[in-house]
């Protein structure tokens, strides 16, 4: 053989044992970072605040019979301004945040076990003798949640409510107060509503409750949320109105007359949830949607029944879970990190036999939480592509970091949700890498939990309007629709 044939024949088996590794097309994104800084320290700005403050609030949609005004809680509550930085406000709003991921996953554990109902004790009880709406973010008060304005009573009064689609109970504080936490409107006085009225212990909304006590044959409530925060009351019904679009009588309600915990701003509590006592079974909507505003934002967007989703939409199966009917769980298959397909099992994103498993989306959530596994897929790959990004010490529950102090603009790698049916949603920037002080230091807002539940939190749902087709068991996803 000659010399040049023998270098041939050695460089095909070279080729054949060792290939020539390519670098594949990593799909990106530009990340705004002088924005999202900014954005930060205009949040503790009081002057800022003040002048914002006076604003006029954005006119109702008014192509939904029934609408609320969606307003994060920093635009209407000026507790955030206690932080001394936009540091301590993040620890405050993550400590937050996993408490309400206990109560999520606790409560379906119960569910489970089928120790979801229970009798209270009338002895513990508080003595009551003795005693179209705009959707803003919660997160000045350590939490993610999100305010709709509501109307309740006749003559209709205005309250700012937490929206929940982790809950199915409605409440709002009410006189007298056994011991009520602070709120931005007076509180609610049964007195002086023509269309109050209390449920009997024999009515059907008085046996849909899970935890339920009786005294004078009225009927008794008790919620209670993980961190310790508790309502407790008569469960009655009144006029729910919606802005100038209308007004539905005799929906079921907990008028709270003894509330303690971490809902300082909000008057109550709109549960969105699956079940028969959430506002939307209530009121028979087909369908309801929201779009959640930045959470350091004080612009607001609204919450909508029975409205025809954008046709821009991506959507996927709405999926229900046979041990617990609150919470709506999503047809997630799979995650991609610049493109490509992560190497996680289906089966990760599934109910199961059991009720265990499958991936809910929550208002209520900040930060999603994906099985470990899931979690540290979706870690590597994104670490492994954003090398151009300088590493930094991990803040919280969050391990993955990133100094950008020296950036204006840095180019990520993009991260998709993909959905049954071959759906994706790709994220935008500002979903998922956050910055958690006003220094430029940026963490990938995602975190592994131990529980089998993987939950879509708000972070990623700011500026896409997340609508639920209750009759054709359909959530659809359209961003830049707030």
């Amino acid at each position: 053989m000659g010399s040049s044939h023998f270098l041939l024949f050695l460089s095909l088996i070279t080729f054949s044992l060792y290939p020539t590794t390519t670098t594949a097309t990593v799909s990106t994104a530009t990340l705004d970072v002088a924005t999202a800084v900014q954005n930060t320290l205009d949040l503790l700005n009081p002057t800022l605040f003040q002048q914002q403050q006076t604003q006029t609030p954005p006119l109702e949609n008014t192509s939904s019979p029934f609408t609320f005004t969606l307003h994060p809680r920093s635009s209407i509550h000026h507790n955030h301004l206690q932080h001394h930085d936009y540091e301590s406000l993040t620890l405050a709003r993550l400590t937050r945040d996993s408490h309400r991921v206990t109560f999520l996953t606790t409560k379906l554990d119960l569910a489970i076990a089928g120790a979801n109902k229970s009798v209270m004790n009338t002895d513990s009880m508080l003595k009551l003798e003795d005693l179209s709406v705009p959707v803003r973010s919660g997160i000045s008060q350590g939490s993610g949640e999100y305010f709709a304005r509501v109307g309740l009573g006749t003559p209709a009064q205005h309250y700012y409510m937490v929206i929940d689609t982790g809950s199915d109970i409605n409440w709002l504080q009410c006189k007298p107060c056994k011991k009520c936490y602070q709120q931005t409107d007076p509180v609610f006085n049964p007195l002086g509503s023509k269309s109050y009225h209390s449920l009997s212990c024999r009515s059907q909304q008085c046996a849909s409750l899970d935890v339920t006590a009786c005294r004078n044959n009225k009927c008794l409530y008790q919620v209670s949320y993980g961190d310790g925060s508790f309502t407790v009351g008569n469960f009655v019904t009144e006029t729910v109105s919606f802005g100038r679009s209308g007004s539905v009588p005799k929906v079921a309600l907990g008028c709270g007359h003894d509330n303690e915990g971490l809902f300082v701003g909000a008057a109550g509590l709109l549960g969105l949830g699956g079940g028969s006592l959430s506002l939307p079974s209530q009121i028979k909507a087909t369908s309801f949607s929201y779009c959640l505003v930045d959470r350091d934002s004080r612009m607001a967007s609204t919450l909508e029944f029975n409205s025809a989703p954008p046709s821009n939409s991506v959507t996927a199966p709405l999926l229900r879970n046979a041990k617990i009917t609150t919470y709506l769980y999503v047809g997630l298959t799979g995650i991609s990190v610049g493109g490509r397909p992560l190497s996680i099992p289906p089966s990760i994103f599934a109910v199961d036999r059991t009720g265990r498993g499958g991936a809910i989306v929550d208002s209520g959530t900040a930060v999603t939480r994906l099985q470990t596994q899931a979690y540290n897929s979706l870690r590597d790959a994104f670490k492994k592509q954003a090398s151009n990004l300088k590493p930094t010490t991990g803040f919280s529950l969050f391990d993955t970091c990133f100094d950008l102090s020296s950036k204006t603009r840095v180019t990520v790698p993009t991260v998709s949700f993909n959905f049954a049916g071959g759906k994706s949603l790709p994220l935008k920037p500002q979903n998922y890498l956050i910055p958690v002080n006003s220094h430029g230091k940026f963490c990938l807002a995602f975190a592994p939990t131990d529980s089998s539940l993987s939950i879509i939190g708000n972070i990623q749902q700011q500026g896409t309007r997340v609508g639920y087709d209750l009759s054709k068991s359909v959530v659809s996803f359209s961003p830049h629709n707030c």
